[in-house]
């Protein structure tokens, strides 16, 4: 069996001491995090350099993770990894991680599901990506386990449901 790789996308500035806290579960091969310096370089060669390096990822891996946070929707870079997820036939899951404690800010609100935001269609008729996405939300009082628990069949339930749909775009 193929080993299968994910890619996380999530609002790194808010989130990236949640999401740390997903990747040393270690339950799934992960897509090695950027070091800030590299991202920078990145960044600084332009939109068409992050583009590129978004496509290259993605397209090394099986599956894109959406850690949503209070402001994961409104981020341009995570509204491009959906897209180009869906485009290059990946499954998708989202995975809430408001109520993982940041050590600098606690927990925070919940934000909207940036999968509602996309249409497909589907024989004809249009059906939102929302629909066809789960977004698993952990209890509240144990969010960390929770996840922990779940991880591995949401992603696998994730792919089963993605390959039911391959081939409709957004």
């Amino acid at each position: 069996m193929t080993k299968r790789k994910v890619f996380y996308s999530f609002h790194y500035d808010n989130d990236v001491f949640r999401v740390q806290q997903i990747r040393n579960m270690g339950l799934i091969d992960g897509n090695e995090p950027v070091s800030p310096n590299n991202w920078e370089e990145i960044k600084r060669q332009g939109d068409i350099s992050i583009r590129n390096w978004i496509d290259k990822e993605i397209s090394k891996c099986s599956y894109v993770v959406v850690l949503i946070g209070s402001q994961t929707s409104t981020r341009e870079w995570v509204n491009y990894e959906i897209q180009q997820a869906w485009l290059q036939g990946k499954a998708l899951l989202g995975i809430y991680i408001h109520n993982l404690k940041d050590p600098r800010t606690g927990v925070c609100p919940k934000g909207n599901s940036p999968f509602s935001k996309y249409t497909v269609t589907i024989k004809g008729k249009p059906v939102g990506l929302a629909s066809l996405v789960r977004c698993f939300d952990p209890q509240p009082y144990d969010a960390y386990n929770d996840i922990n628990n779940n991880l591995a069949s949401l992603v696998e339930d994730a792919i089963v449901a993605r390959y039911r749909l391959a081939g409709y775009r957004l």
